[in-house]
């Protein structure tokens, strides 16, 4: 199923069997049920009122193939802000469970622009992570990234930078949200590139903020992603990371903490 197949079966019912196509390792890709999750939440609030930041606690994996229950609940409808938590319970456990802040624009004399992107080859010049059945994540069918900054995966790289261009594979009709939450979640964890063997690496949380209001996007554009590593040690690696749009404008703000077995 596509991203956007997926996100009509969840408008339709709360509950969703998550196919194996989607895969990242044991779990189903984080971005993709943040997203699917992130969808429900969005419609719970009035139009007007944008995501502004939100916060995901990745508690389980989101299993293949198994019965998962989506929910969102209105915790605060406040003058221009209202405050949701979605839920994900799959086997009478939650899952994952985040917060979000969806929020109207207020006036204000202040004004300050987005940091602009940084220099970057261009997309038909980047190295591309092809999907390989059986070695890639299953996720890297959907999703297509081109390397601009860092090293590959378990390459034994030793940089704090990793990313570069990224899009769904199969174009959507429109790029919404929820399009954004999952491919800012498609990258690997930074510190990966260090390692010359394979290891299992999870993110243990996440927050991000998408600008608002959005700069006007086309379905068929390549997103800049680039993260950096702030600190990494004793199984954990925290890195931030930012996404522009390919004239250069921000678009979105992240921020994890990953754990790494090895």
């Amino acid at each position: 199923m596509t991203f956007d197949e997926l996100i009509a079966a969840g408008r339709a019912s709360k509950e969703l069997v998550m196919p194996a196509t989607w895969s990242q390792g044991r779990a189903t890709f984080g971005g993709l049920v943040t997203a699917l999750l992130f969808d429900r939440m969005e419609r719970s609030v009035a139009e007007n009122r944008p995501v502004r930041s939100m916060h995901v606690s990745f508690i389980g994996p989101v299993e293949a193939d198994v019965p998962a229950v989506f929910g969102a609940q209105t915790l605060r409808e406040g003058g221009s802000v209202s405050q949701v938590e979605g839920r994900i319970i799959q086997n009478g456990e939650p899952r994952l469970v985040c917060v979000g802040a969806f929020a109207g624009d207020r006036d204000s004399i202040v004004r300050i622009d987005g940091e602009p992107a940084p220099e970057v080859k261009p997309v038909d010049q980047c190295q591309g992570l092809p999907f390989i059945e059986g070695v890639t994540p299953g996720f890297i069918g959907h999703i297509d990234m081109r390397w601009a900054y860092g090293s590959l995966p378990f390459s034994g790289g030793s940089g704090r930078e990793m990313g570069g261009w990224m899009r769904f594979r199969k174009v959507p009709e429109v790029l919404t949200d929820a399009h954004i939450v999952a491919l800012i979640d498609a990258w690997p964890a930074p510190v990966l590139q260090h390692f010359k063997t394979r290891v299992p690496a999870s993110s243990l949380s996440w927050a991000f903020d998408i600008i608002h209001p959005r700069p006007a996007l086309e379905a068929d554009d390549w997103l800049l992603y680039r993260a950096t590593i702030e600190q990494a040690g004793d199984g954990y690696c925290h890195f931030n990371a930012r996404v522009w749009t390919p004239r250069g404008e921000l678009l979105a703000i992240s921020r994890q903490t990953a754990t790494v077995f090895g």
